[in-house]
Formats: C-alpha cells, structure tokens, sequence
C-alpha cells in the first residue's frame, strides 16, 4: 500500500491533540472456499481506504506516543473463482470505524519517523455475485475488519522543530 496524510496537532505541556486524514491505495487480499458451493473459492480485495481520525497522546524530547480513533472507509472488490479463472465479481464502498496506537520519533528539525498499528471494523456485508439468468443467487456474507501495521515519513509544516509536537 501506498498513500499519505494531512492532519493538525497542537500541544500543552506533554499533552498532544490532533486531527488527521489519510488515504492510501491498497492490495489487500484474502480468500476462502465458498461454504455453497466447494467448487468455488471468494477473493475480497480492499483496493484503497480512508482513516478520518483524532488523536491524544504524550510527548517526550523527541518522542510522541499516541492513541487515534475514528471513521474508516474502504473501496472494495470481491472475486469468486472456479477451477478455470474469474466467474463472478461485485464491488462496494463500506464505512466503518478505526483506532489505532503510534509511536512518532523526532529526528530532524521539521522532520519525524514513526511506526503505527490500526484496526479498521469494517463489519459484515451481504454480496450477491452476478449469475447467470434463471439461475438461484447465492448470498454470501463477507465479514472484512482490517489490521495494518504503517511506517510514516512526516514533514511538520511550521511548528517549533525538534522535540516539539
């Protein structure tokens, strides 16, 4: 995956507040045997995501610990294979909810590197795949919570440089 974010953070003392968005393109994939139909194996594939989240955290010297939480948003695919290649697909846009847990390291003035953990519970979606007429649909229930592990590369616009959040 790849992408990046924009947000805002204001500090008191060691207290850190802030605000974010970010958005990456993905290739996030998994896939199991249908429980219908054992002929056929179902692919979902989430192809970009949106985290919109707030943030508390602690500052140290050079070192920000945080705890983030808010709205996700993931723009999916789902693929249902048999032995010879793609039968059916359907796509969805699902919106859910994150929190997450950072580390940030101050390295430069302006500049950090950080490392982040995110649960997004993007729930269960019922997916009825394209069939062909006068056959019965099938409704497959697809349940699509999404950990990620990140490492960030971030530039501070302003602000007070090294060892200030």
């Amino acid at each position: 995956m790849v992408g990046g974010q924009l947000g805002y953070r204001w500090q008191t003392g060691p207290a850190v507040f802030g605000v974010e968005a970010q958005g990456d393109w993905a290739n996030l994939r998994s896939s199991h045997v249908s429980i219908f139909n054992p002929a056929l194996t179902d692919r979902a594939t989430v192809e970009s995501f949106g985290l919109f989240t707030g943030q508390i955290g602690y500052a140290w010297n050079a070192a920000l610990l945080y705890l983030k939480g808010g709205a996700a948003v993931t723009s999916n695919r789902f693929d249902q294979f048999d032995a010879l290649g793609v039968v059916n697909f359907a796509s969805s846009t699902r919106w859910g909810g994150t929190v997450g847990v950072g580390l940030d390291y101050g390295f430069a003035p302006n500049w950090s590197v950080g490392v982040e953990y995110d649960h997004l519970f993007m729930g269960n979606a019922n997916n009825s795949f394209s069939v062909p007429a006068g056959a019965a649909a099938v409704i497959n229930q697809i349940s699509q919570d999404v950990d990620l592990v990140t490492v960030r590369l971030d530039y501070r616009f302003g602000g007070m440089g090294l060892g200030h959040y």
